[in-house]
C-alpha cells in the first residue's frame, strides 16, 4: 500500500515538473521571438503559459530579476518543492512503519522511537536554520520563528563558546555533531 502511494506521489511530482519545463520552454520561445508572439502558435503558448508564470513573474520582478527568467525560476521552484514533498512522504512512510513495528515490540522500543524522531526533527530544524540564514530568512521571519524556537537552546550557547570566524558561523555544524552524540547516548541508554 505505502509503496503504491509513494510511487503515485513520485509520478505526480514528475508530471508537475514536466509541466513546469514545458511552460517555461513555451514562454521562452515566445519571449525570445523564436515563435512569433502575434501568430496563432505564439498566442496559444501565451494563453497557456501566462496563468502559470504570471505569479512567478511578479515575484521575480519584485526581487529585482528579469521577467524573462520567470519560467526557469518556476522550474527550479517546482524541482525544490518536489524533492521536499517526495522526501517528506518517504519520511512519513518510514516513520509509520517504524511506529507500527515498535508498537508490537514493547514500550521501551516505542520510547526509543519517539526519542529518535525528536532528534531527527531537531536535526532538520538546525539544517533548515543554517540554509535559511544563507538565503536571508532570519529569526523574525514568520516561517522561521518555530525553527529558531526549536534550536536556540543548543545553537546559541555553542555560538557564544566558539571563537568568531568572520562571515562563517560554525555553530549549526557543531550543534549537529552534539545532537548526534546525544542521540547515540540516549538510544544506547534506552536500548
Amino acid at each position: 500500500m505505502s509503496i503504491t502511494v509513494l510511487a503515485l506521489i513520485r509520478y505526480t511530482v514528475f508530471a508537475v515538473f514536466v509541466l513546469a519545463v514545458l511552460a517555461a520552454t513555451g514562454s521562452w520561445l515566445v519571449r525570445t521571438r523564436r515563435v512569433s508572439p502575434f501568430g496563432p502558435v505564439g498566442r496559444g503558448l501565451r494563453k497557456v503559459t501566462d496563468p502559470l508564470l504570471r505569479p512567478v513573474e511578479g515575484r521575480v520582478v519584485r526581487a529585482g530579476g528579469s521577467p524573462a527568467h520567470a519560467g526557469w525560476w518556476l522550474v527550479i521552484g517546482v524541482a525544490i518543492v518536489g524533492v521536499l514533498v517526495v522526501s517528506l512522504a518517504h519520511w512519513l512512510v518510514n516513520a509509520w512503519s517504524s511506529m507500527t513495528g515498535a508498537a508490537s515490540a514493547g514500550p521501551r522500543v516505542v520510547i526509543a522511537l519517539v526519542v529518535e524522531i525528536a532528534f531527527d526533527l531537531l536535526f532538520l530544524a538546525v539544517f533548515v536554520r543554517a540554509i535559511a540564514s544563507w538565503l536571508g530568512a532570519f529569526r523574525y521571519s514568520r516561517w522561521m520563528r518555530p525553527v529558531y524556537w526549536l534550536t536556540d537552546w543548543i545553537v546559541e550557547p555553542i555560538r557564544r563558546m566558539l571563537p568568531p570566524t568572520g562571515a562563517f558561523d560554525f555553530s549549526p555544524v557543531v550543534a549537529l555533531v552534539v545532537l548526534y552524540v546525544l542521540k547515540l547516548f540516549a538510544l544506547r541508554v534506552l536500548l
